[in-house]
Formats: structure tokens, sequence, C-alpha cells
């Protein structure tokens, strides 16, 4: 046995996040740790890894009792832990990154860099990528500098590796050499400990998993013994029913969104598009294509050179994302840590905060009760987990982070709201919430636009669905005509 825990608790003032949690990884074990968001997955990776110190239970490394003071003890421990949210340094290099934890432990008066980017570049390669170490970080793209955080713990040649949601920003291609790398480590006997909300790449790579609910374990077995829908009741504690709500039964004849033609400076070529009243318009291709680029288009974050775009007929300019909000149309980013919420402010004041006329006063000032008031009514409509509105973002769950950032695009109270990965990170009970909030925004005659990465959402969410390849439309299907090969046809070219 690699490492052991026994009745491990963890409170953060009355709530209880560690209630007695028992977990145990073996040497050359890929282990999943699955649970709702806030079921106590992170604070668990957290005492593991020294950043947090357990109230009680025990902690064995091979045997011995253990008390992790701190990350860097950890490390020194053989653990290294890939957080779901990325937390490199954008000034500097890809090498320099990776390499952080080393040069701040060595001895040297100076460092040899000819030999960091040669190890650097092993590295990254191994993970099937070929990034040019001496780029800066802030350069990279969002999967590329997720790649970075896996290769800083690979760097560290630690014996037991913990992976928050690693592949939530990778492309197909880029997840299957991570899991080559990762069944290596595995069959030199290193223990992988792999939190995941993504079903398939858990039964698929993981031999055991631990399902966390309310701060407790709950279940402990081999893979093997299991199924993805009893997992699934393990994880929220009941039935989840459908998965997906009902696709639309009645579509308007006239647009909400109508766009023609746009094109700007770089990637996005005269796309065209219509999102119709009643329905779900899904936005797939591969990574890179160009779907973000054209929501941040239509929305004003990127300027347009050509193209037009029509909201309820009538022609609209959004040459900054202020205009774009200022005539109903949203826009969810996919970077919930960067874009997404301010994580330093309270919940109440997130949500009001792209909608301050709607909680000011006669004086400009904001009344604080009608803040609350509306964060609470939006809160109870996402199903939103938290002590009090009044508590900061950064004391809740991602999942429950992510509730704040749609709900702040609900403050607005949108005509129009393009959702970019809006499950990304995020449990499957939330996703089944997330996925009925948007389609009773649909049938009160929003127009929702979602991108997604994860085919199985598309299919089972929208209503019609585009594909994008190098910034063009290149195929539109309807739901009866969607599935993972003619949206994998249409996005690789092979039509």
């Amino acid at each position: 046995m690699l490492l052991e825990l026994h009745g491990v608790k963890k409170a953060f003032g009355a709530t209880q996040a560690l209630a007695g949690v028992d977990f145990c990884l073996e040497k050359g074990q890929i282990h999943a740790v699955c649970g709702e968001n806030g079921a106590g997955k992170s604070t668990l990776m957290k005492v593991i890894d020294g950043i947090l110190q357990p109230d009680s239970g025990r902690i064995s490394l091979e045997g011995e009792s253990v008390q992790i003071l701190d990350p860097g003890h950890a490390a020194q421990l053989g653990i290294s832990l890939v957080h779901q949210e990325i937390s490199l340094c954008p000034s500097a290099t890809v090498a320099e990154n990776i390499f952080m934890c080393e040069v701040n432990r060595s001895k040297r008066l100076w460092m040899n860099y000819e030999e960091l980017q040669s190890r650097a570049r092993t590295i990254i390669q191994r993970l099937g990528k070929d990034i040019d170490t001496h780029l800066l970080v802030e350069s990279l793209s969002l999967s590329n500098q997720q790649l970075v955080e896996i290769a800083k713990a690979l760097a560290l040649e630690c014996r037991i590796l913990i992976l928050d949601e690693p592949t939530a920003a990778l492309t197909e291609i880029e997840s299957k050499a991570l899991f080559r790398v990762l069944h290596e480590l595995a069959d030199s006997g290193i223990g992988v400990i792999y939190i995941s909300h993504r079903m398939a790449e858990i039964f698929e790579h993981c031999s055991h998993v631990t399902v966390l609910r309310d701060g407790s374990s709950v279940y402990a077995g081999r893979i093997q013994d299991t199924t993805p829908d009893e997992l699934i009741r393990k994880m929220v504690g009941r039935e989840l029913g459908n998965y997906y709500p009902e696709k639309a039964t009645k579509v308007g004849d006239v647009p909400v969104l109508e766009v023609s033609n746009i094109s700007d400076d770089t990637l996005v070529k005269n796309v065209s598009l219509k999102i119709m009243p009643g329905e779900i318009l899904g936005i797939a291709g591969l990574m890179g294509a160009g779907r973000s680029e054209i929501a941040k288009v239509i929305c004003g974050i990127t300027p347009k050179t050509s193209g037009s775009v029509r909201l309820h007929g009538a022609a609209i300019e959004a040459h900054q994302y202020k205009d774009a909000l200022n005539e109903g149309i949203a826009y969810l980013s996919e970077d919930r840590k960067s874009e997404g919420v301010f994580l330093e402010l309270s919940i109440q004041s997130n949500i009001a905060s792209m909608a301050l006329h709607t909680v000011r006063t006669p004086f400009f000032t904001v009344d604080t009760g009608k803040e609350s008031r509306q964060a609470q009514q939006l809160g109870k409509r996402l199903n939103l987990k938290a002590s009090s509105v009044a508590a900061n973002a950064d004391s809740l769950s991602g999942g429950n982070q992510q509730k704040v950032a749609i709900a702040k695009l609900l403050a607005t109270r949108p005509k129009v709201i393009f959702m970019d990965e809006p499950t990304r990170g995020v449990d499957v009970g939330a996703k089944s919430e997330i996925h009925q909030v948007l389609r009773q925004l649909a049938n009160e005659g929003v127009g929702i636009a979602v991108i997604s990465s994860e085919l199985p959402e598309i299919i089972g969410l929208c209503d019609r669905t585009i594909v994008i390849r190098h910034g063009e439309v290149v195929g539109e299907l309807s739901a009866s005509a969607t599935s993972e090969e003619s949206i994998l046809r249409l996005a690789s070219g092979m039509n």
C-alpha cells in the first residue's frame, strides 16, 4: 500500500468538508476519485498535498504515519498535485515553469539554461506535443498551458501523482497522449489519483474508484465491479432521471439572432448562423477551429471587419462587449478562473457585477439588500450550493463557481447567450441542472448557443448543430443527423 488515509476530517467553520474519509492507493494503480462538486474531492487532495492540515485522522505513506506539513514537504515525500485551475507563472518560459520547483530547491549559484531547455523538451515530447520551451507561458493556448502544468508534475519524478480534471482543456489527441504516459507511470509503480467527471475516461483507464459524497467516502472498489449508472447514483445519492432535457417541441420561424458573413482579421471567415426561438444551437469543431472566436466577434469582444448582426430583426453594432451586453447579447467564457468570476468578491457582488443598474440606489450606490435578494433568487434557480451569498466565490467548488458565472449573465436579462464550455469541470448532477436551466431559457424565448468539446453534450442537448473548421461553417446538422461520426467527419474535413 502506497498511501492510506483513515478517518480524515476537515471543517471550515460550521461546514464539514471532510467527515471522516478513508482512502487507499496501491503502487501502480490509476485510482479515480469521483463525487459531485462540493463532495470534498479538492479538500482531500489539498490535505494529501499539505496545502491543508486535517483536523483529525491519520495519513500513512508505505505503512509509516506522516504529517504532510506543506506542498514543499509533499514534494520531498514524492507527492505531486496538478490542480484543475492552471497556476503557472505567465511571464516565465515553458522550461522555467516546468522546473520552477527544482530551481527553488537547487543549491547551484546559477542555472544551466541549455540543460533546462533540453530536459523540458524531453518531457513535453513525452506528452506528444512539440511546444517551444523558450516561449512565455502567457503566449500559449489554454490546452498547452494545461500540458505545461502536467509536465511540471512529471519533472518532479514523484511516486504519487494527483490529477484534478486534467483533460478538461485538452484535445482528444492530447488526452490520448496523457493517458499513455499515465499507464507508463503506473506500470513503473507510481500511484495515480485521477479526479474526473468524465465517465468514459474513468472506465477506460482507471482500475479502482472511490466515491465521495457530502464529505464522506461512500464507496471504494474495482472499476470492473460497477457501472457508470451505479457510480452516478452513488455520487448524487439519488436517481438522476433524464440526463438531458427533452429537445425543443416547437421552434419559431423568425430568428432571435441572425449573423451574416462576419469576419475578423485573424481566423473568422464569412460566418453566417441563425438562432431560432425555442432551440438550443450547438457549435462544434476541433480545438482551435474558431468556435470561441466566432462568439467573441458576435459579442464585440473581438472587432469584426465585415458582416452584420441582427437581433430580433434589427441591425446592431457591437464595437465592444458592453455594446453587446446593452443590446442583450451575453458570453460565458470557457476560462472560468480568469474571465468567469471574481474569486475575491462575494457571490452576490459577482452576480450583480455585470448589471449594477439593477441593484443601485438613487444615489448611485449599491443596494446590498437588492444585491442579496437577486443572488438568492438566481442561486435558487441554479441550485447554487453555498453557505451564504455573502461568502466569497473562492470558497466555492469549481462547479458552484460555474453556476455563479452563469448567474452573472442571467442578471443582465439577456436575449441571447453564447455558452462556451458551460459544464467544463462540472459534476454530472450539476451538469444536468445546468442543461435544464438552458432548456428553460430556450423555452422562454432566449436564444441559446452552446460551444462544447464534449460531443455527447452537443448530441444530447442541442436541437441543431453547426460545425466549424478553420474559422468557417462547414456544415449544419439536425438533431436526428447529429452523431459523433457526423460531427467529426465535418470537423476534420473528411466530407
